[in-house]
């Protein structure tokens, strides 16, 4: 029995990794690592959740909600900007919590991360499908309901827009990461202006009326709770998945140029940028409208131009935006292909996905990333989608937030005393580990129950196949 407890708190060697990663090509400089992070956390969620969020939890106050995520998401990113720093290898959390905690630690952590990475692209996908959608239908285009909706919902089988762009990302992906990265950065410059334009556009037509009251009162609905402070607590825990694109591009670190460097600036950098963004079209979108207009509204920034004139505004605004979102894309399958790889080069799932191609790059787990989005992306509801994203970021974010207490004991001795490192070392770590059990506490208890089966599934898959086939510490 102590054998076994002794394998499954096995800590990886931190050299093992450094060894292993050493085949994966650093072409990432600081604006390459910022342009993928302000373009997956600038993404779907900007144009859509303000309005969902509004009128399903806050009301006006929906800025206050994505506020306070962004405080919480900030202490996370400190830690995340030192683990990056001080241990740059692929698959970001999973092999940082191996490394400070131990193999069965690493794998709840990874595990957490898939759900991340494979649910955040088809969300992603889901929104840009239903802002293209929404974009072509004043020009007489409509897909039939068959093709534009998911499994089951208003008479769906497949949203077939959504499986297509992952698949069109996917091959971008395949040709390499400087490809992407040039494609990246010219898209997400294109993205902020967009962003700005609507800021200034919809400023012209704001009615203070509709930030009265700017926190509703408080009452429970079948969606739950709404108003209030209790209203803006959840919605900070729906709104939540707005910020997780800072950890996606931590799993890239292996790819970076001077990582111990790029990292730090890239995430921090990249989270001040879209906490701005987030705030400011969060406010002039409950000031245009009532926050109850966006009710079950996918695309409610076009929707919110359209109706106040701005027609060609909306198209220009809703076309950029659509193209954008490929940036979000790029950044969820950049780095849910690199995490599972690490799972592969592990030996904790077939090593197969370990695999790298003659251009060293890991287009194994692409594929299979690519396969298992467009069943999601195109068979589940946008909705539902959210909050299982939430639930698998926040327990990432409980390992790296608490891991970076275990990690400076270690700097200096088996691994290298970073270039950044956390201020008010201990309190922000054991506040932001604090700050993400609120926020988990506050998801819907179906969030929850899903993603308790999805965590058993994982330890039977680790008990059964992982545990037996680990070669973590061999070179």
């Amino acid at each position: 029995m102590s054998n076994f407890f002794q394998k499954i708190l096995r800590r990886e060697d931190p050299r093992v990794y450094q060894d292993k990663d050493s085949h994966l090509m650093r072409t990432l400089r600081v604006r390459d690592v910022m342009a993928l992070g302000i373009g997956t956390i600038v993404s779907t969620s900007i144009f859509t959740l303000p309005g969902i969020v509004a009128a399903t939890h806050t009301g006006p106050a929906v800025a206050l909600s994505f506020l306070f995520a962004a405080i919480v998401a900030g202490l996370v990113s400190f830690a995340y900007a030192e683990m990056a720093s001080a241990m740059p290898f692929a698959g970001s959390a999973y092999s940082w919590i191996n490394v400070v905690f131990g193999e069965l630690f690493g794998w709840v952590a990874g595990w957490a991360l898939l759900a991340e990475y494979f649910i955040a692209t088809a969300f992603v996908a889901s929104g840009f499908s239903a802002n293209l959608r929404g974009l072509i239908s004043p020009l007489g285009i409509k897909l039939p309901d068959a093709l534009s909706n998911t499994f089951g919902n208003q008479g769906g089988i497949i949203d077939i827009v959504a499986a297509i762009v992952i698949l069109l990302t996917a091959l971008l992906l395949s040709f390499g990461l400087s490809e992407a990265a040039r494609i990246e950065n010219i898209l997400v410059v294109l993205k902020v202006l967009a962003i700005g334009l609507f800021i200034v556009v919809g400023l012209t037509v704001i009615k203070l009326d509709n930030y009265v009251p700017f926190i509703p009162e408080y009452k429970m609905t079948d969606a739950g709770a709404f108003g209030g402070w209790q209203g803006i607590y959840a919605g900070v825990s729906m709104i939540f998945l707005a910020y997780i694109g800072f950890d996606s591009i931590a799993a890239n670190s292996a790819e970076a140029i001077n990582p111990q460097r790029t990292m730090p600036r890239g995430i921090l950098g990249s989270l001040l940028v879209a906490v701005v963004l987030f705030v400011a079209v969060a406010l002039v979108l409950v000031g245009m409208f009532h926050y109850s207009e966006y009710a079950n509204n996918a695309e409610p920034v076009g929707w919110a131009l359209r109706e106040s004139g701005f027609g060609v505004v909306a198209v220009i605004v809703q076309a950029i935006s659509v193209i954008g979102m490929f940036t979000a894309l790029i950044g969820m399958m950049l780095a849910g292909s690199r995490l599972l790889y690490s799972f592969g080069r592990d030996g904790l799932l077939p090593s197969w996905l370990g695999k790298l191609n003659d251009k060293h790059l890991p287009n194994r787990a692409l594929v299979t990333i690519t396969t298992i989005a467009v069943i999601i992306g195109s068979m589940f509801p946008f909705e539902f989608l959210a909050q299982l994203i939430s639930a698998g970021t926040l327990i990432a974010f409980m390992f790296v937030s608490i891991g970076v207490l275990a990690l400076r004991r270690r700097e200096g001795k088996d691994i290298p005393v970073p270039a950044f490192k956390m201020p008010l070392f201990p309190v922000l770590p054991i506040l932001g580990f604090i700050s993400v059990i609120f926020v988990f506490w506050g998801l819907s208890t179906e969030a929850k129950i899903y993603t308790a089966f999805w965590f058993l599934f994982g330890l039977i898959i680790y008990f059964v196949y992982g545990l037996h086939h680990s070669k973590k510490h061999l070179r």
